[in-house]
């Protein structure tokens, strides 16, 4: 197909009602008269469906089999494209609604939290060739078993761009309810700075340390295509957002911290009086990975009696699974005990700028202790900073640092 393509990727608030859905099928109208291009169009759930869908479940078990789970939250999308497409129909515009399998997203077979393999472009490039606005769902694909798989949370961003990469398509849009890329949460921080441009790694770690705005392996998949991404409001006409780019294009002068962010799904685990012995920390980790839990910061600090304790994070989704398999561990390795605490928050500054520039961590560090805020861990790479600290003073903590580091400056 010769024909430019284009993809937009739609959140659950921007389609969050009747209203949003006719507006979403303007903005898709617009696009495609004034891009002249083959259009495909990637929508989340409603407003608050995936939530309401939980609660249902929570009310018939609390132990589902993830199978049926996945079963559950992918009618959510489904509602989503049906009624976008009807929507364009009533405009007049040619369009079809695909689920995920239907329009060829193939995953892996892990239910919940599945990446993408494949996907078989055919069906949507034969709609594309009948001048059809292609809608699909979000957030889920088929595995080799033909079981219905969902992508994690926030997974429709990584359709979206998952799509647009195989298509080739000349960008990928992703609107929401933010005009643009902020320096932090703008329902948290009032005086937040615009960003026109960020860099794929510094959009990257922001991402993975908390920022609401993209899911991480979306913008992992951008950059592994060179893929330009805009993020844009669906409330603004004629909005440019944020481009994410390559590092090689950024302009000299980068600001050292370009934003921050925090994460409050954050729980820490810690098990403690093991053996200080080589291989603890692989039997520890390695049973967690078996059952895809997944872990951020990890501190291991030893005792005076050969004997160490291992405080690690994991999303709060993973705390009760977790717990299990580390109580099942700390047996085998008669550990003394174990400890879980679900009110921590993760706050991380970041910014390419920083490799080059010093006293950023000391200026962090600084900012928290003489508020009174405890950091309980700390990690850092060559682009961020992240301290762990008591969920009670993650609103404050974001403020300071961002007043710190006047980040309201950056545009």
């Amino acid at each position: 197909m010769n024909q430019k393509i284009l993809v937009q990727k739609f959140g659950g608030t921007s389609v969050g009602s009747p209203d949003r859905i006719r507006a979403v099928a303007d903005i898709c109208i617009e696009t495609k008269e004034k891009e002249n291009c083959g259009l495909v169009v990637i929508v989340s759930a409603m407003g608050d469906t995936t939530d309401d869908l939980i609660s249902l479940m929570d009310q018939i078990t609390d132990d589902p089999f993830d199978r049926e789970v996945d079963m559950l939250l992918s009618t959510g999308e489904q509602i989503s494209v049906a009624l976008l497409t009807m929507a364009l129909h009533k405009k007049g515009q040619k369009a079809i609604s695909f689920t995920g399998w239907q329009a060829g997203i193939k995953t892996e077979s892990i239910h919940s939290k599945a990446r993408i393999k494949d996907i078989d472009t055919s069906r949507i490039l034969e709609a594309l060739k009948e001048n059809k606005i292609v809608i699909i769902t979000g957030f889920q694909g088929i595995s080799e078993e033909k079981e219905i798989t969902t992508l994690g949370r926030g997974g429709s961003d990584t359709s979206a761009v998952a799509i647009a990469a195989a298509l080739k398509a000349e960008r990928c849009d992703i609107y929401t309810d933010v005009d643009a890329v902020h320096t932090a949460d703008p329902r948290i921080v009032k005086n937040t700075g615009k960003l026109k441009y960020i860099t794929y790694n510094e959009m990257l770690e922001l991402a993975a340390r908390g920022a609401k705005v993209l899911h991480p392996r979306s913008v992992e998949t951008a950059k592994s295509f060179n893929l330009p991404l805009r993020v844009r409001s669906s409330w603004e006409k004629n909005n440019v957002g944020t481009l994410i780019i390559k590092d090689t294009q950024m302009l000299e002068g980068k600001h050292g911290v370009t934003g921050v962010a925090i994460d409050l799904e954050q729980a820490r685990l810690s098990i403690i009086g093991v053996a200080d012995t080589p291989g603890i920390s692989y039997k520890i980790f390695s049973k967690l990975a078996e059952k895809n839990i997944s872990v951020d910061l990890i501190i291991q600090s030893i005792s005076s009696h050969n004997l160490a304790e291992v405080d690690f994070t994991v999303k709060k989704s993973d705390l009760k699974k977790a717990k299990q398999i580390l109580e099942e561990t700390a047996k085998e390795l008669n550990a003394k005990s174990i400890t879980s605490d679900d009110s921590i928050a993760k706050i991380s500054i970041v910014g390419a700028g920083m490799i080059d520039e010093a006293g950023i961590a000391a200026k962090m560090f600084e900012t928290l202790g003489k508020n009174n805020i405890n950091i309980q861990m700390i990690s850092t790479g060559e682009i961020h900073i992240s301290c762990i600290i008591n969920e009670s003073d993650a609103e404050k903590a974001i403020n300071l640092i961002h007043d710190a580091f006047e980040l309201h400056k950056l545009k």
